[in-house]
Order: C-alpha cells, then structure tokens, then sequence
C-alpha cells in the first residue's frame, strides 16, 4: 500500500509506539491525525484531544473525526493491569476495557460506512501476545486483547467484500512508560523478552503496507501462540513457575 497522501488516524499517538508511529507516517508524506490526551508540538499534525476511557470521551473523539475522510485507523491507545485480579478497582477495570476494546470497536463503527461507501479502508488493531495467551496476574489486560482479536478476525470476514483490509497486530512486551516498576521486577525475575517501541513501530508500518492478516511480533512467543492453541494444559505447564514468582512479589509487597 502506497501510504503517501494517505489520511491516517492513530489513537495511543502520543505514547512510546505512536510518537514514532507518526514519525515514520510523515516521512511517508501520509497525512496524520493524532489522538491522544496531551498534544505534542513538536510533530506537524492534526490533533485530536479525547479521553478513550469513557463512552462520552469516545464519542467526542468520533465527533471530531466525522468531517474527515479517513483511509487508516490505527487503535493503539491502550491501558494495562498487572497484579492479582481480585485487588485490580472496579473503575481501573472499566476504564481498560472501554480503552482496549470499546474504543476500537465505536471507533471503527463510525468510519466503516465511508469506508463501505468508496470500497477502500484499513482498519490496524494493535493487540497483544498475552490476547492470545492468556497470563495470569494479566487477567482484565488479556481478556481485552482477546476481545480484540475475536473483533478483528470477525469484522475481517464481515467485510471481505467491501475492499476494507483489517490487520491485527500483536506484539509481545515492549519497553515503554506504560510499564510499572512492578512489571519490570517481574520482567527481570522472569527474563521476559521485551523489545524497544523503535523495532515494533517498524513492524506495524511494514504490516501496514504490505496489507498483512495478523501478525505476531517475538520468538519464542509466536510459537508459543501456537502451542497455546493447540495444547493450552502443556502451556499452563510451562507458565506454572513464572506464576508462583509473580505471587511471591505480591506477597512480598503486601508485608512491607
């Protein structure tokens, strides 16, 4: 896909990925429409200011976006849990999963109709390994990506014939802000591979542009979204000791 003069909307713009998402876009001479909570000069585009975490947010966001024509949706913007799920609030879980998977769905309902109309579209979910395989102490953060892997492989089918190109791209842990120290104890206890937000925003470009399904960012990840497929009880196997060390941190930080 040729990307120049191309109008791309991005949510997450303004994170470790979509900064250099936009980055790359603009060398492209696409153009960009970020939408995120804080505006950063720094970048020539359009900016959309929304708060993803509410229905209300979201619909001034679609309100905002009614009187562009937009060729790409990237929904990127996404909030994580990590801990114990009885001890995540209640308002903390609505909020995730109105981020990783209303948002992408209202979204993407408001501009299919264009799209429909001139037979052209792409619609970018960024998922997650841990959609496919489903981490424990990661549980409202899974079920959402999960949701939004069934959302993209269903809508996929729904408009095959209509000329609009659904991609689902589902990178492993990457190295951003987002990350709490927690996760990062837990991450060097675990030797969990991480990748830097440079490598997978090429990714995402290269799976933009070559009109790719899905894609599955890391190995021996990728594998192991297989094998959970197939054999899920030979993964929970393999998963059980990284599980009693995520419980042995919680437990060491709720004594002190």
């Amino acid at each position: 896909m040729e990307l120049a003069g191309k109008t791309i909307a991005i949510t997450g713009a303004t994170g470790g990925i979509g900064v250099l998402l936009c980055q790359r876009f603009l060398d492209l001479d696409a153009k960009i429409i970020m939408i995120g909570r804080t505006e950063i000069q720094a970048l020539n585009t359009q900016f959309i200011q929304g708060d993803l975490s509410n229905i209300q947010g979201i619909n001034q966001v679609i309100s905002s976006l009614k009187d562009h024509d937009i060729d790409i949706l990237i929904n990127l913007a996404g909030l994580q849990y990590f801990g114990p799920a009885e001890q995540e609030s209640i308002i903390h879980t609505q909020s995730l999963l109105t981020v990783n998977l209303m948002a992408p769905i209202m979204l993407t309902q408001a501009l299919l109709p264009k799209m429909k109309k001139k037979q052209s579209g792409h619609i970018v979910n960024i998922g997650s390994t841990f959609g496919s395989i489903n981490f424990a102490h990661f549980a409202s953060y899974s079920s959402s990506k999960s949701g939004l892997k069934g959302f993209s492989e269903a809508l996929r089918r729904e408009v095959k014939s209509d000329g609009i190109n659904i991609t689902y791209i589902a990178p492993r842990a990457v190295n951003t802000p987002m990350n709490t120290s927690k996760l990062l104890n837990f991450a060097s206890m675990t030797k969990m591979n991480m990748d830097e937000p440079s490598w997978v925003a090429d990714k995402i470009l290269n799976a933009i542009i070559n009109n790719k399904k899905d894609i599955y960012l890391g190995f021996p990840e990728k594998l192991f979204v297989r094998l959970n497929a197939i054999f899920p009880r030979l993964v929970d196997w393999s998963l059980a000791e990284n599980d009693q060390k995520a419980k042995k941190l919680f437990q060491v930080n709720l004594n002190r």
